[in-house]
């Protein structure tokens, strides 16, 4: 299921900034595993940050990805982009200034997108949700 595209990125940092929260945040409510942030401002035009996560069944990454294009639009009132619902292998979530990837860890570890995004960097795994508050 695809939704409509979005309106051009925001140049509010601050915005950007709710927008990655509210992701990680959300995918930590519904249990996604070995969450990493990769950070990609100044480094690529797509986006400011990707983000990547496992669910441990087509179910879950469905749901995830359900949920999280739920928030976004009831917080930022905005649509996203959603491809691979169907299947829930792998589903790309474009929210614009963020891009999230859900796998089935199968699936993960074959496309190891982590390598491939990481430019030479170690992906940032995101901060619990303790230390998000501070």
């Amino acid at each position: 299921m695809a939704t409509s595209p979005q309106s051009p990125r925001p140049s509010d940092p601050a915005e950007v900034e709710a927008l990655h929260r509210l992701i990680l945040a959300s995918l930590d409510d519904d249990q996604a595993v070995e969450t990493i942030s990769i950070p990609l401002a100044g480094k690529s035009s797509i986006a400011d940050f990707m983000v990547i996560a496992s669910g441990r069944s087509t179910r879950q990454v469905a749901s995830m990805a359900m949920k999280l294009a739920e928030k976004i639009k009831a917080e930022f009132g905005r649509s996203v982009r959603i491809e691979g619902l169907p299947t829930a292998d792998w589903v790309l979530i474009d929210a614009n200034d963020v891009i999230v990837h859900l796998f089935r860890p199968e699936v993960r570890s074959f496309y190891n997108l982590e390598r491939m995004w990481a430019f030479g960097d170690a992906p940032t795994p995101p901060a619990s949700p303790a230390d998000r508050n501070l």
